[in-house]
């Protein structure tokens, strides 16, 4: 069972706006019924859009066998017969990554297929810093002076319009691979590259059915079709098991949601990374403190533990340090890369840390408190990290945030980096300011760009003004989606086992937050290391009580004067832990709201 969400509103001490998503009491009953489930478990299926039986099934029991037909992606069939020919002359080919987790990914994946099947790979991976984001005409000139013929850009070259004229002109095939929006280039109705093949998922006529796949996931596509086409069997198998350990990490780092295919990639690949054979990867956990023999890794552990030692390398200093980590065979050298991240994470976090604390203080000022949007700008912020910078803004004022930076070498050029909230398009607010840039990109939750520094005043002007226009006040702020309401007395360990099938979640099926309202504190507050707080919680008739933990809640339970017998309603995920004192299914603190 569940039961009714009271939507009445109330302010929250923690000024957070709770989100109750509308539900269908009578279809959640009939799904409940028709397939044999607890009721909340149907309601937060069917608030993901599955309606059918086989629907269910497929999202609960994820296989190797639900991934989609490689070839019912446009532009495979050409894709696949060129790079079969380039294997089978010994052509050299170049992959065109990225410098982020998703490209490196992808160049680590493909390069790792085409290998296997006897290619010759060379591959590119450009300097943040140095180059940006993007294909760059020398290296393709580079590339064709060496020999080069086919060149197979991945996680990148959707918007590449010039570097495919250049790669035309200097005689060389290109296989564009990429997740990114296509855009029409100015003057013209060409919505694509000029090229041999484009793959990607967004782009018109494509039929495929998962659209969000990460720029690695659509790499993988082709690996998949490649290695399939040689040995169905071996690849199903031993090949692409073993390929979704690193493909999982691309998806979970790339922040797309965990539904369809991305879904099948990351429970597998999770599953795989018990077992981590490639030496990179395990040299990379451990530098983590991640110990996969211990227990089953979660999309938490790569998005907080994982991902950022890979972003390091392309933020602070050269990407192509992880294709290497997850392509050399000696372990000596897996060792020495992996510590050379773990190291260039803590200068991450430390320049970050530093930046931050003045945003902060910026952040005071009333001029940013009544904007729509905040656009902040500095001299000499590292370029490689102001998109974290802007993550953190948007998590501290529930506004879209823009990041500028200006070189202290006082070039004339200044770089962004923004992130969005939901339900604003960011990328569609920077392309109504394209004739400021020099360079653009991103989707709806992230852009990056570059423009001469006196632009940036007018740039700022034309971003609020656009939110302000398409951004209500009310859609502003922090919230918090409540998907049920689950009273404690319903609560056992049958359902939590339920529950945890919805598991892996993140990006589009997140963890489910539950709401148990009139709710009271059995004990005194207990206060762990002055930061954290455990409570035991009463509700019902048969006095139902639950242990809760607040992770960084010591000091919120202080403030709003909770104590024992205080009434609250409670937001929670539901835990369970296999601590020997405090074992069993137990509550985490969501947010808390005072009952009046």
């Amino acid at each position: 069972m569940s039961a009714t969400i009271a939507t009445t509103p109330r302010k929250s001490p923690s000024r957070k706006r709770w989100i109750y998503p509308e539900t269908d009491a009578a279809a959640s009953a009939e799904l409940s019924h028709a397939a044999n489930l607890p009721l909340v478990v149907a309601e937060l299926l069917l608030a993901r859009g599955l309606r059918t039986a086989d629907e269910i099934d497929r999202f609960l029991h994820p296989q190797l066998s639900h991934l989609h037909d490689p070839y019912s992606m446009l532009g495979m069939a050409a894709a696949v017969p060129r790079v079969q020919q380039a294997i089978e002359r010994r052509e050299p080919i170049l992959i065109y990554g990225d410098y982020d987790v998703d490209g490196t990914t992808a160049t680590v994946l493909l390069k790792t297929a085409i290998e296997m099947l006897g290619g010759e790979v060379r591959f590119h991976v450009p300097h943040r810093l140095k180059e940006g984001y993007g294909m760059r005409d020398e290296i393709l000139e580079e590339a064709a002076a060496q020999g080069v013929r086919l060149v197979i850009s991945v996680d990148t070259g959707i918007r590449a319009f010039a570097a495919a004229e250049a790669a035309e002109a200097l005689g060389l095939d290109l296989i564009v691979t990429d997740h990114h929006l296509p855009e029409a280039v100015p003057g013209s109705d060409s919505i694509l590259p000029r090229a041999l093949a484009v793959l990607n998922p967004n782009q018109p006529a494509c039929t495929y059915a998962c659209k969000h796949l990460c720029g690695a996931g659509v790499a993988f596509k082709l690996a998949q079709a490649l290695l399939e086409a040689q040995d169905v069997e071996r690849a199903r198998t031993k090949l692409l098991p073993s390929f979704l350990k690193i493909l999982a990490i691309a998806t979970v780092a790339d922040a797309v949601p965990l539904r369809g295919e991305n879904r099948v990639f990351v429970a597998l690949g999770l599953e795989g990374l018990r077992n981590p054979v490639n030496a990179g990867l395990r040299e990379l956990m451990k530098a983590a403190n991640l110990d996969p023999s211990q227990r089953k890794l979660t999309p938490i552990d790569i998005a907080f533990r994982l991902a950022p030692r890979i972003n390091a390398a392309g933020r602070m200093d050269i990407a192509a340090d992880v294709v290497e980590l997850f392509t050399t065979r000696k372990p000596q050298r897996a060792q020495d890369l992996a510590e050379k991240l773990e190291s260039l994470n803590t200068d991450r976090r430390n320049t970050e840390a530093g930046i931050l604390a003045q945003i902060e203080e910026r952040l005071k000022d009333e001029s940013f408190q009544q904007a729509r949007s905040i656009l902040m700008q500095g001299e000499g912020w590292h370029r490689g990290i102001i998109g974290i910078l802007a993550s953190r803004i948007v998590d501290q004022t529930g506004k879209p945030a823009v990041v500028i930076t200006r070189d202290a070498d006082d070039s004339g050029e200044a770089h962004g980096s923004g992130r969005s909230i939901p339900g604003y398009h960011l990328l569609e607010a920077i392309e109504t300011c394209h004739d400021l840039f020099t360079r653009y990109g991103g989707h709806a939750h992230a852009v990056g760009f570059s423009l001469p520094f006196d632009r940036v005043p007018e740039l700022c002007r034309r971003l609020e003004a656009h939110a302000f226009s398409n951004l209500a006040e009310d859609a502003l702020g922090s919230t918090l989606t409540i998907h049920a309401a689950l009273p404690l007395d319903l609560i056992t360990p049958a359902l939590f086992t339920w529950l945890h099938r919805l598991h892996p979640c993140g990006m589009g099926n997140e963890e489910p937050v539950f709401l148990a309202q009139n709710v009271r504190i059995a004990s005194a507050p207990r206060f762990i290391k002055d930061r954290h707080v455990r409570l035991k919680l009463a509700q019902g008739a048969r006095a139902v009580t639950f242990p809760v933990i607040g992770w960084h809640w010591a000091e919120r339970v202080q403030k709003m004067g909770l104590e024992q017998d205080s009434v609250i309603h409670l937001a929670y995920k539901l835990r369970k832990n296999d601590h020997p004192e405090f074992g069993g299914l137990e509550l985490e603190i969501a947010d808390i709201e005072i009952a009046h």
